[in-house]
């Protein structure tokens, strides 16, 4: 996990994997105490991010009835989305286009796609719990963080 700094606007900026904020907003056990404290002070720092693409997956996951948020999806995205110290990023069309042509190879799903491309555009690191991408990430052409820890 990212190192904890003095100050927390020196840290890089933490992307938050579509698993990551629900359990961020669920205070969820399997979100780590590390990876807890990391995203806190990212968040001092004003360096925590949502992509563009989390709404989206938000949406499908409870049109799909995979996740319960309690309340509308639309109003669950508002709030997590306010959260101090997050910044929601747009899906510029820099990251649009890499997605579909990343420098190396990857799974088809396009929101994991969006998410490491984000993550390369902005320099974050993702912070997820997808081994798939955990792995992926030690390839050295993006920064992951496992969320777990």
């Amino acid at each position: 996990m990212v190192e904890a700094a003095s100050d927390p606007a020196r840290l890089p900026h933490l992307l938050l994997d579509t698993h990551v904020l629900v359990w961020l907003m669920f205070g969820e056990a399997k979100l780590g105490k590390k990876t807890a404290k990391a995203i806190n002070l990212a968040a001092r720092g004003n360096r925590l991010v949502v992509s563009a693409i989390t709404p989206w997956e938000i949406g499908v996951l409870v049109a799909k009835k995979r996740i319960d948020l309690h309340q509308d999806a639309m109003q669950w995205v508002r709030t997590a989305i306010s959260l101090p110290g997050m910044k929601l990023s747009a899906l510029e069309p820099e990251i649009a286009v890499a997605s579909t042509c990343l420098p190396f190879e990857m799974h088809a799903d396009p929101a994991d796609r969006i998410l490491v491309a984000t993550a390369r555009y902005l320099g974050a690191t993702l912070v997820t719990a997808d081994h798939a991408l955990l792995d992926l990430a030690g390839s050295g052409h993006f920064r992951a963080a496992d969320a777990a820890r």
